[in-house]
C-alpha cells in the first residue's frame, strides 16, 4: 500500500519532517507542480485504483452512545464520535470488556489520564473544603 504525502513533507517540520502527525495528504495544485502532472520520479498522487481489496478493508462504525457500541460486531472497528468526556469514558470501558478496538483513541492511556484528572480534582475540592472550615 502506497503512502500518500504532501510533496514537500520532508523539507519542513511544519509539513511533517520528523512529525508523523503532520504527514498528511494535500492535493498538489500549483501550475507547474510536477507531482500534479504525475511526472516520473515524483511521489504518487491519490487516484482511482489505489483502494484496498475488500478482504483487506475493515468495517468502521461511528459510535455516539453505548447503544451503538452494543450493536457492533466482533470484526468491526469503532470510531468515537463527537461526544462528551463522561460518555467517552463509559464507551471506552465497555469496549475493553467487549474486546473491540477503538480507532481514534488509545483506550488504556485515555482511561489512565481521566482517572488521574479525577483524583487531582478530588484533592482540590478537599483542600477548598478544609480552607472554608
Amino acid at each position: 500500500m502506497a503512502k500518500f504525502l504532501k510533496r514537500t513533507w520532508n523539507r519542513y517540520s511544519k509539513l511533517g519532517k520528523r512529525r508523523k502527525k503532520k504527514q498528511v495528504w494535500r492535493r498538489p495544485k500549483g501550475r507547474d507542480n510536477k507531482m500534479r502532472e504525475k511526472r516520473k520520479g515524483y511521489p504518487i498522487v491519490v487516484d482511482v485504483g489505489y483502494k484496498k481489496k475488500m478482504s483487506e478493508r475493515k468495517n468502521v462504525r461511528v459510535v455516539r452512545n453505548i447503544g451503538d457500541l452494543e450493536k457492533t460486531e466482533k470484526n468491526e472497528m469503532i470510531i468515537i464520535g463527537n461526544i462528551g468526556k463522561k460518555k467517552k469514558i463509559e464507551i471506552a470501558k465497555k469496549a475493553i470488556k467487549m474486546k473491540i478496538p477503538i480507532q481514534n483513541i488509545n483506550i488504556k492511556k485515555f482511561l489512565k489520564k481521566s482517572e488521574k484528572q479525577k483524583e487531582t480534582e478530588q484533592k482540590k475540592t478537599e483542600k477548598k473544603e478544609k480552607k472554608s472550615k
